[in-house]
């Protein structure tokens, strides 16, 4: 056990010393982060609206920056807005590009998104570079969940001011009936 933890030590360390020498040259070094978020319209439908988020951390510009996340299957999703791929011209350094779609689901079930692909061209290399978004957690679409309960809003509009006046005197009524510390001391100072 020892051993295997020295050697996932020993590997983690040497990854981390070939990324901070790559990191050192001039490139761009893309990061992606896609999340998706479920939303229940009062018809039953359920739509999912997916972000994807790409950061440029490196000390060089990525050219024709392509974006494409094909890991919704047509036969469980339909597209409402936007589209599952985009590209851009450019990604400076210390850039943020960012894409949203939003898809409707048409059956129930757990799905679970693999990461979409970013491919970039660096002016130094001749081909395309890929990088990938993270991937999201399993999202339990169209499944059956019990009511919210919300405030109800009426009986607050109701009742509230009553509440606030009950909560008034009571406070009144405490801080009457209460002996302040400061005349406590008074008294035990005058026997």
């Amino acid at each position: 056990m020892a051993d295997l933890i020295f050697k996932s030590l020993v590997a983690l360390a040497l990854l981390l010393c070939l990324s901070l020498a790559d990191a050192s040259s001039d490139v761009p070094f893309i990061l992606a982060h896609k999340k998706a978020t479920l939303n229940r319209l009062k018809s039953g439908a359920e739509r999912v609206s997916v972000t994807i988020d790409i950061y440029n951390q490196g000390t060089s510009t990525a050219y024709d920056v392509s974006l494409t996340d094909d890991s919704w299957p047509n036969e469980a999703f339909n597209v409402v807005s936007g589209s599952m791929s985009k590209t851009w011209e450019r990604l400076d350094a210390g850039g943020i590009l960012s894409h949203t779609f939003e898809l409707e689901a048409t059956q129930k079930g757990v799905y679970s998104g693999e990461p979409a692909v970013i491919k970039f061209r660096v002016p130094t290399k001749a081909s395309l570079q890929e990088a990938y978004s993270t991937p999201i957690l399993p999202l339990d679409v169209l499944a059956d969940r019990p009511p919210e309960k919300k405030l109800d809003w009426k009986l607050l509009a109701k009742y509230g001011s009553l509440i606030s006046v009950i909560t008034i005197v009571v406070l009144f009524v405490y801080l009457v009936a209460t002996p302040s510390k400061s005349s406590a001391k008074s008294n035990k100072k005058r026997r």
